[in-house]
């Protein structure tokens, strides 16, 4: 089992920056591969990017493409998620996810934990 802990979101204005965490605890972390979703109102998760056990190549939707980086530190069994440049239209809950595997996906049907989400606002 991995609990998944998601913090850092907020309010925040069109241009600006934030960094998302994901704390995860249980389950070898430093094994799995992690992945950040979002959900806006009225809409379905999205895949935003996924990041391999190693933390190399990550990989990212095209909407968020040099904007937003994904990083990890397994000494601290923690994911992040840099997003710069934001838009209203990133607006919505992020959502951290863990995989049993190491490699990563990008549908959310492949993760296996998840976290409870944190709001992302985006004002214009």
């Amino acid at each position: 089992q991995v609990q998944l802990v998601e913090s850092g979101g907020g309010l925040v204005q069109a241009g600006g920056s934030l960094r998302l965490s994901c704390a995860a605890s249980g389950r070898t972390f430093s094994n799995s591969a992690m992945g950040w979703f979002r959900q806006a109102p009225g809409k379905e998760r999205e895949f935003v990017g996924s990041i391999s056990w190693s933390g190399a190549n990550p990989y990212y939707a095209d909407f968020v493409k040099g904007r937003f980086t994904i990083s990890r530190d397994n000494a601290k069994n923690t994911v992040y998620l840099q997003m710069n440049s934001l838009k209203p239209e990133d607006t919505a809950v992020y959502y951290c996810a863990a995989r049993n595997s190491g490699l990563r996906a990008t549908s959310p049907r492949l993760f296996d934990y998840w976290g409870q989400g944190t709001q992302v606002t985006v004002s214009s």
